[in-house]
This record gives C-alpha cells, sequence and structure tokens, in this order.
C-alpha cells in the first residue's frame, strides 16, 4: 500500500514535468499552426531537441515541498509556499501568469497570503492541485482546506477554487485506481463540492458541475478533445480561462487514463 502511494506521488510528479516539458513549445500557438507545423508531435522539442519544464512544474513541486514542511496543516501550509512563492520570484521565473505574478509582489509588499491573491479565473491554483488530491484525497475536509489555502494565495476567485477541486479529485482518483468510469468522477467531485459549498456561491457550482457533467457525457460519447473544446466555443485553441481549460483536461484524462503519452499530445 505505501509503495502504491509513493509511486502516486512520483508518477504525479514525474507526469507534470514531463507533460510540461513536451507542452511549452506549443503554447499560445493556435491549434491550426500545431497542426499545420508541429504535426506529428515526436517528442521533446525546446532547444537541441531537449525539454524543458515550467513555472507548472515548478509549483507542483514547491507545493509537495510545503506539504512535507506543514505535515498537512492549512496554516502551516500557506506560510511555507508564501515563502517558496517570494524567494521563486527572485529567480526571475520565465513564462510566469499574470496573477501569480501580482500576488508573488504582493506578499513581497507585505500583504498576507490571505490577502496577496487576486481575482483571476486563470489556471495557477489548478496547475499545482493534482499533488494535494494525491496525498489528501481520502481526508475530504483537509483536501478542501489545502486546495482553498494553495488557491487564495495568488487566485481570490470562486472559479479558480473550483477548477483547482476538480484537479485535485482527478489526481486522487487517479492514484487509488487504474480506471475511473464518467459519472464516478462526476459523482465523487459532486460530493466535494457540495461540501466546500457554504462558501462557494451555488449558482457558481451549479455552472461548473454542468461543464464536467457536459464533459463526462462527452467521454460516453467518445467524442474527441477537438469536438468537445468547439462545443465550449474553443474553435481556434482552448482559452486560458479555467472554465475552457479543466473541462477539456478531465475530458482528455478520461479517455486516456492507460494511454499517457497520446493524452498529452491529444491536449498539445
Amino acid at each position: 500500500m505505501k509503495d502504491n502511494y509513493l509511486k502516486s506521488i512520483m508518477g504525479c510528479l514525474l507526469g507534470t514535468a514531463v507533460g510540461d516539458a513536451l507542452g511549452l513549445p506549443y503554447e499560445r500557438l493556435s491549434r491550426n499552426t500545431i497542426h499545420r507545423s508541429h504535426t506529428p508531435i515526436k517528442g521533446h522539442a525546446f532547444i537541441l531537441n531537449k525539454g524543458m519544464f515550467s513555472d507548472d512544474t515548478e509549483h507542483i513541486c514547491m507545493t509537495a515541498q510545503s506539504l512535507i514542511v506543514s505535515g498537512g496543516d492549512p496554516a502551516k501550509f500557506v506560510r511555507n509556499f508564501a515563502w517558496r512563492l517570494r524567494l521563486w520570484l527572485l529567480g526571475l521565473p520565465g513564462g510566469v501568469g499574470l496573477a501569480t505574478l501580482k500576488s508573488s509582489l504582493k506578499l513581497w509588499m507585505g500583504f498576507s497570503p490571505k490577502r496577496s491573491g487576486v481575482n483571476s479565473a486563470g489556471n495557477g491554483a489548478a496547475m499545482r492541485s493534482t499533488i494535494i488530491g494525491v496525498c489528501y484525497g481520502a481526508d475530504l475536509p483537509k483536501l478542501l482546506a489545502l486546495v482553498k489555502a494553495s488557491t487564495a494565495i495568488t487566485h481570490n476567485n470562486h472559479k479558480a477554487e473550483l477548477g483547482a477541486i476538480a484537479v485535485a479529485v482527478a489526481g486522487y482518483l487517479a492514484s487509488i485506481q487504474p480506471l475511473t468510469q464518467p459519472q464516478e468522477y462526476y459523482q465523487t467531485l459532486e460530493k466535494f463540492v457540495t461540501h466546500s459549498s457554504a462558501e462557494l456561491p451555488d449558482t457558481e457550482v451549479a455552472a461548473f458541475l454542468d461543464l464536467i457533467q457536459q464533459a463526462c457525457v462527452s467521454v460516453e460519447g467518445n467524442e474527441t478533445a477537438v469536438a468537445f473544446a468547439n462545443k465550449l466555443s474553443n474553435h481556434k485553441g482552448v482559452s486560458g480561462y479555467i472554465y475552457h481549460t479543466v473541462p477539456v483536461v478531465i475530458q482528455v484524462w478520461l479517455r486516456n487514463q492507460d494511454r499517457y503519452s497520446h493524452g498529452v499530445k491529444e491536449v498539445i
């Protein structure tokens, strides 16, 4: 049991890094440009056919480190992660999201981690929440508290928190079983967000769950990621809006749970 748990943690971190490095050269390119000039995707191609990861990987590693130091205590986690963000910014990281940049600067200006987040529905919190799900998915209240704490440091937005919960739940289910059925995922996520709905607006929860239900139905209908993205009005490529990004990611994950390489390439 312990070996499987450790393998899940390692898989989460390595899977993020490999996928991040594979996809980085294609960031901000349109779907048509990628199809025209970069298909098929054969391997890493950032510099001299080598990969380079971005802030996505750095953030999930920092999250893992803060989970270790804090022992899963949300208050200790926040303090530790806030300092990691401050020091990380001193390295002048490339490709950092605007919300994360602003919140990191606010931390250096003396804002507390509870007040450093900016109103953004971007993907910063979701990109680092998978490891929280792997480590604390079996403890629903703690997972929700950690996801909320991790989100609020950079993103003071209910949509960002819901997206981060959805990714954490996916990480949790992937760590405990080889295959998750679409409706099983939806029902588990519904339980998690309903448990936290005292602080999340009911209308926002309902709208987000509807998008995830659409993703699950799309999987059951064997739709491609492109077909599903088009239904969400992402005809040129998936935007950085978390209500566009997370449903597509979940749809691709549910269809490719035993095909990691294929799934990552389909996302790209």
